[in-house]
């Protein structure tokens, strides 16, 4: 029998628990019909609350953690106790190889910690790391993400943002909404909370739970397109219908990144954009970027490739950047040249060491821009020109036609079969067939590679 002392606590516990907020609103938003169970939901920083909610649910049938902060609470100020609680839940989905999703809007830390509010964050950002390529991680800035939090919620594989989002430390610029993608920083964005919660929904259907499980399956049908055009363009007619999720949409406009199934198998597409410019720095970064994220819980790469190569003011650093994430990358790896493929960057984008090389028939592949190659190896065909720019582009087409043919890649080992747009679709999902098992690609023996950051 409880005492009347125990059952005054217990209701006030009750009525607590039951109590609405936006943080618990965000949680029935993500979770299957609105129902998720609650871990420490008693846990206190003095006489309030720790303003963070955490819990566990399903998401599409599949189980998944999640925090949301509670800017009710102080303004969700992150405390030892707050913190404590969102260390918890790294924890069990480590144990349990589950996905998290972290829900944030807080004003900062809890100032009154001191120290302790140091060390509060310092762990949140050891956890969240110690996850990372082990179960897929999703931040949601849904209002404020201030302080150290910014980085905490940047440490997760996809950064979904709302219009009302704010993003900023104390030293840094502020960054409000859709500027988010447009700077690289987030992956997707949204209107308010609800359609949030569906991209989260999305992609968390077609990523594994965690680095060791298979890659998801759905049903599919295709689009009957031919796969010509923009990189965009290309990829709809070769994924499934209806089942892209382009990421990071704004940045890095020269490349295209996207979640999406073929053949009802999930696949990440790298590819360059022929209907931009040459690749930049930020282009560089998004396809390293994401081929590494694909990689770390083994979805298979297919990138097209169709690029006149790197821009004049693009950093070597994230060159090199670009060509590491591909070379380290064990998962496996579908070339598709679609256009032309110069120098540097045909080798960057890991054409070189793809599993298989497919090439249109008209696609141009070469150590140098065609153009340049006639001024260094035909130059004496230039001499007498009436118009001297004209004869350059005539001999241009020719030198590309005989010394830098799809055909001539093929007869030199460098692609393994040409196909049309057509016989795209249909030769993908065959490779994805065949190499689904593929296993771990053979490595030196070394805690990791030293990429240029």
């Amino acid at each position: 029998m409880l005492t009347e002392s125990q059952k005054a606590k217990f209701e006030a516990y009750k009525a607590a628990s039951s109590n609405s907020c936006k943080a618990k609103e965000r949680l029935a938003n993500l979770f299957d019909e609105g129902i998720y169970t609650e871990i420490d939901a008693g846990v206190k920083n003095g006489e309030d609350y720790a303003g963070v909610v955490t819990a566990y649910g399903y998401v599409d049938g599949s189980p998944v953690y999640a925090f949301s902060q509670d800017k009710s609470v102080k303004g969700g100020a992150v405390n030892k106790q707050h913190a404590a609680k969102i260390c918890k839940i790294y924890d069990l989905a480590s144990r349990t190889g589950v996905p998290v999703v972290g829900i944030y809007d807080s004003n900062g830390a809890f100032i009154d910690d001191g120290a302790e509010a140091i060390k509060a964050y310092s762990d949140m950002l050891m956890w969240t790391n110690n996850l990372s390529g082990v179960v897929p991680q999703i931040s949601v800035i849904a209002g404020i993400c201030a302080g150290s939090s910014a980085m905490v919620a940047c440490s997760a594989d996809f950064v979904v943002v709302t219009e009302d989002a704010e993003l900023y430390t104390t030293v840094g610029k502020e960054v409000k909404g859709e500027d988010a993608v447009a700077n690289g920083t987030a992956a997707l964005s949204a209107k308010d909370d609800k359609e949030a919660m569906e991209a989260v929904k999305k992609l968390i259907a077609m990523l594994p739970a965690n680095n060791i499980s298979a890659i998801p399956m759905f049903e599919f049908a295709a689009t009957g397109k031919a796969a010509n055009g923009s990189a965009a363009d290309i990829a709809e007619a070769i994924a499934d219908s209806d089942s892209i999720v382009e990421l990071s949409d704004g940045f890095g406009t020269a490349a295209y990144t996207a979640i999406a199934t073929i053949g009802g198998s999930a696949v990440g597409i790298a590819a360059t954009n022929k209907t931009a410019d040459k690749l930049t720095s930020d282009d560089c970064v998004k396809l390293a970027r994401f081929v590494r994220t694909c990689d770390a819980f083994t979805v298979p790469v297919l990138t097209f490739i169709d690029t006149e190569g790197f821009d004049n003011d693009a950093c070597v650093r994230d060159m090199a950047k670009l060509a590491n994430a591909y070379a380290e990358a064990t998962t496996l790896k579908i070339s598709l040249v679609t256009g032309k493929a110069y120098g540097a960057a045909m080798a960057a984008l890991g054409a070189g060491n793809a599993d298989v090389t497919y090439a249109y028939a008209d696609a141009v592949i070469s150590p140098i821009a065609p153009v340049t190659a006639v001024e260094f190896l035909w130059h004496d065909k230039l001499k007498g020109a009436a118009d001297l720019a004209a004869e350059r582009n005539k001999l241009a087409v020719q030198y590309a036609d005989e010394n830098a043919s799809a055909f001539d890649a093929a007869a030199k080992n460098c692609v393994d079969d040409i196909i049309t747009a057509d016989e795209a679709r249909a030769k993908v999902m065959s490779a994805l067939e065949v190499m689904s098992g593929k296993r771990m690609t053979k490595r030196l023996p070394k805690k990791h590679s030293n990429m240029p950051f």
